[in-house]
């Protein structure tokens, strides 16, 4: 499942675009993420406003509802197996507790700014971003293996075992989630965070899940959403036409990753940087 707003601040036009894996943890980001956003925006007004600390606190108020969330209809039956969530070493002794069950998500979150755009992502989703001359990933995914989380979670009394990839404990393929839980303190839900000034050169933003990254190289995507966006840019009044080959766009994606036979879920977010923020 994915999720699209658009949420503009008093005095900051701005948009947001979020995606989210599916399942019931993605319902209640749906619902709440960019209210969040929206809120921890709105009370830095007037301030120079500082987008990682912002970001960092915004997915940490998502990661703590989503607890209180999952463990809202629990039994008090479950306390013993959360007492002994944290000392499990591998795949085969780790007994989830009941309310954890696939609850965990991947997040990544674009806000577009007339001047700016910022990235942060928590998990394997990825945001690239296409210009004229050049292909830009903005973010980096969170793999166990990837050698500063591999670290951190080695740190923190953690191990990743290789079972049908690189795993914390053997679990989950990912090193940052919203949710999972069962998983921390290893899995952490803090994101990092991405400023890139906008150019005159910018055509277009991507933002998927792994399951397109995994068969689909950042240009190959790239190159496709260029050939759907060759009409020139919509004006405005005709707003919906570039909206239509974004959403275009996303389902080539998509048609293009299970034809590659991805495995993974696939979501995509395209997004038209050709118009003026103020026009969307």
């Amino acid at each position: 499942m994915l999720c699209y707003s658009q949420k503009s601040t008093p005095n900051s036009p701005s948009l947001f675009w979020g995606l989210r894996r599916p399942w019931l943890l993605s319902l209640r980001c749906e619902n709440r993420m960019h209210e969040i956003l929206k809120e921890e925006i709105e009370s830095e007004l007037g301030e120079s406003m500082e987008w990682k600390t912002l970001m960092q606190r915004s997915f940490g108020r998502m990661d703590e509802e989503v607890k209180e969330y999952c463990h809202h209809d629990d039994d008090d039956d479950d306390d013993d197996d959360d007492k002994n969530k944290n000392t499990v070493s591998c795949r085969c002794k780790l007994q989830t507790p009941r309310q954890y069950d696939t609850v965990g998500s991947t997040a990544l979150v674009a806000i577009v700014t007339p001047h700016q755009l910022i990235i942060s992502n928590c998990g394997d989703s990825r945001a690239v971003l296409c210009r004229k001359t050049s292909v830009l990933p903005l973010s980096s995914d969170h793999k166990p293996d990837r050698p500063d989380e591999l670290s951190r979670i080695e740190s923190r009394g953690g191990r990743v075992i290789y079972w049908d990839g690189a795993r914390v404990l053997g679990v989950l393929a990912m090193s940052r989630a919203i949710g999972d839980g069962y998983l921390k303190p290893y899995v952490i839900s803090e994101p990092e965070v991405v400023e890139v000034d906008r150019t005159g050169e910018d055509e277009f933003l991507i933002l998927a899940t792994d399951g397109l990254w995994d068969v689909v190289s950042n240009e190959t995507a790239c190159d496709v959403v260029r050939t759907c966006m060759r009409a020139p840019p919509a004006s405005t009044s005709s707003l919906s036409g570039s909206d239509k080959t974004c959403s275009d766009a996303s389902i080539v994606l998509t048609k293009l990753a299970m034809a590659k036979h991805s495995s993974d879920n696939i979501s995509v977010v395209v997004i038209d940087l050709r118009r003026d923020v103020t026009e969307l």
